[in-house]
């Protein structure tokens, strides 16, 4: 039997995550960019917000994260646009670039404890009591942040990026920057996996060098069952579809680990999990010659 306290922690960890599945529909949906850097941007998010809350400012840690995020973003759309490298690999190379600027921010250590810190938790934790106070800022933040998404991308900004993924060159013949609108994807996208990298360091109250990695794996985890679980339809309904799909996939992991399976699968489960919904379109086109076979 599922307890209440894994209730709570399935759903606060699946609101914080949802920043990564938003980070990568931005990315990976609407630009149709591969993007690498999220592993880490989200170890970024976590060694600035874990520094900014050690010496005293944790609000301040999550906005400085943020704009951590930005700038990996906008070496990845450099790499990309300016020196022409392939995406998945401008992706790759700032992702291997940020694990010595991870250390760095973290005082070349790899791992910053917060047990003695305050945090925005303990921040807030007299205004929403002891059994909320993590629950409630994070969903709060997480609807905050797919609403201002879904606002975003209906300005005309947000419309160029848009068509930037779906006709590149139709883009570039209506006079529109491309390279510009992709820097401003990525740049959004990375701060958005920077800030929930930022909000998982202070709810653990530690951060660790190596805490964004598979983060991809998780994040498109996310973004694909809340496709399957939600009809194809406008933004919004994209955008809610990948908060949900996270909350769906933590509560997998929490049962998962209720069944007393090894923590060193989780990994393997979340690949398995992501490798059935790419395949399942295939899977059931494969299935129904043999059921259309077996009704004649």
């Amino acid at each position: 039997m599922i307890s209440s306290a894994i209730v709570f922690s399935a759903l606060e960890l699946g609101c914080i995550y949802a920043l990564v599945a938003l980070a990568l529909f931005l990315s990976f949906r609407v630009l149709n960019i591969a993007d690498m850097t999220t592993d880490g941007a989200f170890t970024l998010g976590c060694a600035v917000s874990a520094t900014f809350a050690v010496a005293g400012h944790p609000i301040l840690g999550l906005p400085a994260a943020m704009l951590a995020g930005a700038c990996a973003g906008s070496v990845t759309a450099f790499l990309q646009t300016k020196l022409q490298i392939p995406s998945i690999l401008a992706g790759i190379i700032t992702n291997t670039g940020l694990y010595t600027v991870n250390l760095a921010v973290m005082g070349f250590s790899s791992n910053v404890n917060m047990m003695k810190a305050a945090t925005v938790f303990s921040m807030v934790q007299p205004l929403f009591g002891k059994t909320f106070y993590k629950l409630i800022p994070v969903a709060i933040l997480t609807a905050c942040v797919g609403i201002l998404l879904a606002l975003f991308l209906k300005t005309r900004l947000g419309l160029s990026i848009r068509a930037t993924g779906d006709n590149p060159d139709m883009v570039r013949a209506s006079s529109i920057n491309t390279g510009f609108t992709i820097t401003v994807g990525l740049c959004v996208s990375n701060s958005l996996t920077a800030l929930s990298g930022a909000v998982l360091a202070q709810y653990q109250k530690t951060a660790d060098i190596n805490l964004g990695t598979g983060m991809v794996i998780i994040g498109l985890a996310s973004l694909i069952i809340g496709e399957t679980l939600l009809p194809k339809g406008k933004i919004w309904l994209k955008i809610l579809g990948a908060v949900l799909g996270s909350v769906v996939y933590r509560f997998i992991i929490a049962i998962a680990l209720r069944m007393d399976l090894p923590s060193e699968c989780l990994k393997l489960i979340s690949a398995t999990i992501v490798a059935l919904a790419i395949g399942l379109p295939a899977i059931k086109s494969s299935l129904k010659p043999a059921t259309a076979k077996g009704g004649k």
